[in-house]
């Protein structure tokens, strides 16, 4: 049966309720009732031939008639004579549909919520309109939220860290847990001048909206013994400002992902070794002594190591790649793995041995999802790489 039940009024309302039009018409947006649903009734046919089906589907309909109003139409059979049919189903009102799918307490709630930002940022409400849902979800913290977004309507760019942001009930953790909330709220509270658009994301929320970020942090090793910087420390770790200040009495520099492998990494003159940190390269940018310097960068062997090497060549078109070759990958054929998400992008500054490893790789030549990890290439494999340019 085809027929239009109380179950499918419902469904309708609930997805107006789910789409967060409901709450848009309550924050002040358009008006969604009286509304005419989509409905669905037996045809005049039907009435004579499931006429016992049409009345069950008729009493059914009425009993759930106090949250919607039926109109009704009166049919005139052959041999059942006038008999008055459901014809249309409408809500009348938002108390009527919040009753209908059981959301009147939500629904009140974020009324406060409306309320409360009226009183402290007006300009909001529009938001809510659009994001009534979202805001729900955080009407626990929703108090604190207004209150950071005004205080940096009051203070733009303040140049101070999230931690010293001094109000009642307002910490750090609910501003780093709550910034895509919170990104959007002050983008429309503060003017065009205090956000920094070269900035989005988690990673450039500090940035964006003038706080001060975490530094990032170098951690390399020195490979030759006899260069000293900081007395006998060979493993240490910089900001990236002082690592860009550093400029040291190397020739080579040497990039690994793995961080045992960093730590084993082997003597070598006049060199360093860096602990990468897989995509991005912000923490080493501003390091312009390193375009001078011979660059090298061990990865795994699978889509997204030979990715890595493609982004840092952005940086430092003159880095080579090491123990990423196919020579190696297949002396190591009894360790392979398996990359859980392969990357697929069209990457344009590998060499043609490395274009063609990876291309491989993406068509799956020797196996689906194929890797070779940089821990599992043995301690010779590396020393060997190494002999040649020790000279």
């Amino acid at each position: 049966m085809s027929w239009t039940t109380p179950a499918d009024i419902r469904e309708q309302v609930a997805r107006l309720w789910d789409r967060g039009l409901i709450l848009a018409e309550i924050a002040g947006g358009e008006s969604l009732f009286p509304r005419r649903l989509r409905f669905s009734g037996p045809k005049t046919r039907e009435l004579g031939e499931r006429f016992a089906e049409v009345r069950e589907w008729i009493s059914g309909l009425a009993a759930g008639a106090g949250e919607y109003r039926i109109v009704w139409r009166t049919v005139r059979h052959r041999q059942l004579g006038e008999n008055r049919v459901p014809a249309e189903v409408w809500v009348d009102d938002v108390d009527a549909a919040l009753a209908l799918i059981g959301k009147r307490r939500e629904a009140e709630r974020f009324a406060g919520l409306v309320a409360e930002t009226r009183a402290v940022l007006p300009g909001l409400v529009p938001w809510l309109c659009r994001r009534g849902l979202w805001a729900l979800e955080h009407a626990d913290e929703w108090p604190l939220l207004l209150a950071v977004a005004a205080w940096l309507r009051d203070h733009p760019r303040p140049g101070i860290y999230l931690r010293q942001l001094d109000l009642p009930g307002v910490h750090s953790k609910l501003i780093e847990r709550r910034r895509k909330v919170l990104a959007e709220l002050f983008d429309l509270v503060l003017p065009e001048e205090a956000i920094d658009p070269a900035h989005s994301g988690a990673a450039g929320f500090c940035r964006r909206y003038g706080f001060l970020d975490k530094p990032l942090r170098v951690r390399f090793r020195l490979l030759d013994p006899e260069i000293r910087l900081l007395g006998p420390a060979r493993d240490l770790t910089l900001t990236a400002a002082d690592f860009a200040a550093l400029d040291p009495p190397v020739n080579t520099v040497f990039i690994t992902e793995n961080e045992i492998n960093f730590l084993a990494f082997p003597d070598h003159p006049r060199s360093l070794v860096i602990f990468g940190a897989g995509y991005g390269f912000d923490h080493l940018a501003a390091a312009a002594w390193m375009q001078s310097k011979n660059l090298f960068y061990w990865g795994d062997i699978d889509t997204h190591g030979f990715a890595i090497l493609d982004q840092l060549r952005g940086l430092f078109p003159q880095a080579r790649s090491l123990l990423m070759d196919e020579a190696t990958l297949l002396a190591h054929r009894g360790l392979w793995g398996r990359e859980p998400r392969p990357q697929n992008a069209e990457l344009e500054r590998l060499t043609p041995a490395e274009s063609r490893l990876y291309e491989r790789l993406r068509q799956n030549y020797w196996a689906g999802n194929l890797r070779l990890e940089q821990e599992r290439v043995g301690y010779g494999h590396l020393a060997a790489a190494l002999r040649p340019l020790s000279r």
